[in-house]
């Protein structure tokens, strides 16, 4: 039954992993045997980040290289960098993301609106395509990207990034369709509230993190480390049969949508 959850020898490249849910999801998926590489904008992070997974695999199962999630070039050296370092890629995890703009979608300036959508949505697309070919001459993989219980609820404050996590679903299940023939699964994580830095906008008040808890079945926020087995489980043979699917943990809180 452990095997189920084996991932020796596979490759998995991380965005969005330098601290919160990407590096408790790329430091598990190390933890379970891969190669991670993790990718986040600033370098002096990555390579911290890199050190606790090898200290805490006791392997040398970490690299880490700075991209930028908006750079189509710098997304191309990421998954390049991987291949010649550690081998073809056979996870992805698109965890990074933005958020320029916090207030009504009718007042969104237009760069804000195409720098979320680019960075929501069309970077995953790209790293989806450079990718692929790696899982097609393996006869699968598995993708899964970072989307939001936002997907599915309008905001007054948070329109635009939710419209950017619904769209995202959207090319979760088209990729799934498309790459599904050559055994390339594709699923979305939907978060709920978790407490990390990006997120910290929404419940760094104690007054505001009670009154949301209390709204949430589980009576709790979501921690980074939440996402370990989830990531671990869409990563390996364990979900082999789960593709297009948009997995929500969130305590409950969307139990019903």
């Amino acid at each position: 039954m452990a095997d189920l959850f084996d991932l020796t020898g596979r490759v998995a490249v991380l965005t969005g992993a330098s601290k919160g849910m990407g590096l408790h999801m790329a430091t598990a998926l190390a933890r379970h045997g891969a190669t991670v590489v993790i990718a986040a904008r600033k370098q002096e992070q990555l390579d911290v980040a890199a050190a606790g997974i090898n200290a805490a695999t006791g392997s040398d199962r970490a690299i880490p290289v700075a991209c930028n999630i908006g750079s189509k070039e710098q997304l191309q050296a990421l998954v390049d960098t991987a291949r010649d370092r550690a081998g073809p890629v056979d996870i992805l995890v698109g965890n990074a993301g933005v958020n320029p703009y916090f207030g009504p979608i009718s007042d969104i300036p237009d760069d804000a609106y195409e720098k979320t959508m680019a960075a929501n949505v069309q970077s995953n697309l790209w790293l989806s395509r450079m990718v692929a070919p790696d899982m097609q001459q393996a006869g699968g993989g598995s993708m899964m990207f970072t989307s939001s219980i936002g997907a599915f609820k309008p905001s007054t404050t948070l329109g635009t990034y939710n419209m950017s996590k619904l769209a995202l679903i959207g090319l979760v299940r088209n990729l799934a369709a498309e790459f599904g023939p050559a055994g390339i699964r594709v699923n979305a994580i939907c978060p709920g509230l978790v407490k990390t830095d990006f997120a910290r906008e929404l419940w760094d008040k104690p007054e505001v993190e009670e009154r949301i808890r209390k709204e949430i079945p589980l009576r709790r926020l979501g921690e980074p480390d939440d996402f370990e087995g989830l990531a671990v489980f869409l990563s390996s043979n364990a979900s082999r049969y789960m593709t297009g699917q948009a997995l929500t943990v969130c305590g409950g809180s969307n139990m019903w949508t």
